[in-house]
């Protein structure tokens, strides 16, 4: 079973060994999940900054335990949360990440303060 579940700007910054990095390497993290979802969200991401695509996948999928491949279930989760999202600026990512912490009923990590204004039954950490 997972602890917990990456967004994207989770992988980025362990990656990228941007600030706040290091709080997402301890022991908790050993089995972290994320969606294919936010994975092609960070791959995408360090492409953009220069990564040849397939070192860019390696490098996203290296930080995490585990890739979930984003199913009908997270789907319809996902469009479930625009309502409640959609004032906060969430993408489909964002929601991505939601709906597979809800449905793992686990924490998700994030550096996107605006989440901490979203009332959820799964925990939301900021992790800078």
């Amino acid at each position: 079973m997972s602890r917990c579940v990456l967004d994207a700007s989770a992988i980025l910054a362990i990656a990228l060994e941007e600030q706040g990095y290091e709080s997402l390497l301890g022991v908790a993290f050993a089995e972290s999940v994320a969606s294919t979802v936010n994975l092609a969200e960070a791959q995408s991401r360090l492409v953009r900054l220069g990564s040849p695509p397939r070192e860019a996948w390696q490098s996203a999928r290296s930080t995490v335990h585990a890739s979930v491949p984003f199913d009908d279930e997270q789907a319809q989760l996902t469009a479930n949360l625009l309502p409640q999202t959609r004032p906060l600026g969430l993408s489909l990512g964002d929601r991505a990440c939601l709906a597979l912490g809800m449905i793992l009923n686990v924490p998700v990590y994030t550096a996107d303060r605006a989440w901490k204004k979203l009332r959820l039954s799964i925990p939301i950490h900021i992790f800078r």
